[in-house]
């Protein structure tokens, strides 16, 4: 038998939920003694909380394009 999916249903967005790991980790670093293994490895979740904020950010921009090569591609598969 499958096991079942579980489902979550999240009140917050997901770019929401990133911004509050960076802070919360951010905050956590701060209170830890400066240059610290732990503190470092604080700094870099929320470093990648960020950068992950940037590119969800710009994957679900209306700018975004596909690559040129891409669209060839596509477009070949379609003839």
């Amino acid at each position: 038998m499958p096991q079942q999916r579980r489902r979550i249903k999240h009140e917050k967005t997901f770019q929401d939920r990133l911004a509050e790991g960076a802070l919360r980790f951010r905050e956590a670093a701060q209170k830890l003694p400066p240059g610290s293994h732990a503190q470092e490895l604080l700094l870099r979740r929320a470093r990648q909380a960020e950068t992950a904020s940037h590119i969800d950010e710009w994957l679900t921009s209306p700018g975004l394009q596909p690559p040129k090569v891409l669209e060839n591609l596509l477009s070949d598969q379609n003839k």
